[in-house]
């Protein structure tokens, strides 16, 4: 098995303690992907994604302590926290609703999506129990990256124009948040619909800088020295910072079709 950072091999290997102590016999696997999966882990920063398989579906009572496991971890470990889902045998490689703990919360619906199966199929890391068996195609991921774009990504960039002034007038913190999630979250889809694979943030930002005009280059730059911790900026201004970032996703966005056909 691939070395983990040692703060997450202690926090999984309670975590598998405290499920095996308070729902025996019900782990079956425990799978990770995710920025592990991808060698792009930061501590600090990054979560554990992960997938825990069990013998049949979650109980009201099995639901119950669940929570209480994650909640012992999340008193413990203040990172990394723990991204997840609970599903059975049967429900590995579908886009089922399942159980999810997501921002220290449990929920219940639609949480997976292709690109979990792919990255698990891939790179993913097995904590517990035999390796899965996934169906997955190179299609199947870029019909959803595509869609996504198109979809999730337009519409968030569509309300960042419609409050761009009311933008400006937050902390520079939340600026540079928003700049890395979308710079760097739309140039992973890029990467994907070119090479019909996955990348991590990181490394989508640094593919780009090679396969993108010079022009969309300085907030390239910028969100990957923001996620490097940097303090360097070539838009300085709030609004240009804003505003490049806007006008990069929309060029990759109207371009993600003849992209995607390449």
């Amino acid at each position: 098995m691939r070395e983990l950072p040692i703060v997450v091999n202690d926090l999984l290997n309670e975590y598998i303690d405290l499920v095996n102590e308070y729902m025996p016999n019900q782990l079956e696997g425990l799978y990770l992907h995710g920025s592990l999966a991808l060698n792009a882990f930061v501590e600090g920063s990054s979560d554990i994604d992960f997938i825990a398989v069990t013998q049949s579906g979650l109980t009201e009572s099995e639901l119950k302590k669940a929570k209480e496991i994650h909640r012992i971890l999340a008193d413990k470990y203040q990172f990394p926290e723990m991204d997840g889902v609970y599903l059975t045998q049967n429900d590995l490689g579908t886009l089922c609703e399942c159980f999810y703990y997501n921002n220290g919360i449990m929920n219940y619906g639609h949480f997976l999506n292709p690109v979990t199966w792919w990255l698990l199929k891939k790179n993913g890391i097995v904590i517990y129990g035999d390796v899965p068996v996934i169906e997955i195609n190179a299609n199947d991921l870029v019909s959803y990256t595509y869609e996504n774009m198109n979809t999730y990504w337009a519409n968030r960039i569509q309300s960042y124009e419609e409050s761009i002034d009311e933008l400006t007038q937050t902390a520079d913190s939340a600026i540079d948040k928003e700049v890395e999630w979308t710079v760097l979250g739309i140039l992973r889809q890029f990467y994907t619909l070119r090479e019909k694979d996955i990348i991590s943030k990181q490394g989508a930002g640094e593919y780009s800088l090679k396969h993108l005009p010079e022009k969309w280059h300085p907030i390239i730059v910028d969100a990957n020295n923001i996620r490097r911790g940097e303090e360097n900026r070539h838009y300085t201004s709030k609004r240009d910072r804003i505003e490049e970032t806007i006008k990069l996703s929309k060029y990759l966005i109207s371009q993600s079709a003849a992209i995607k056909n390449k």
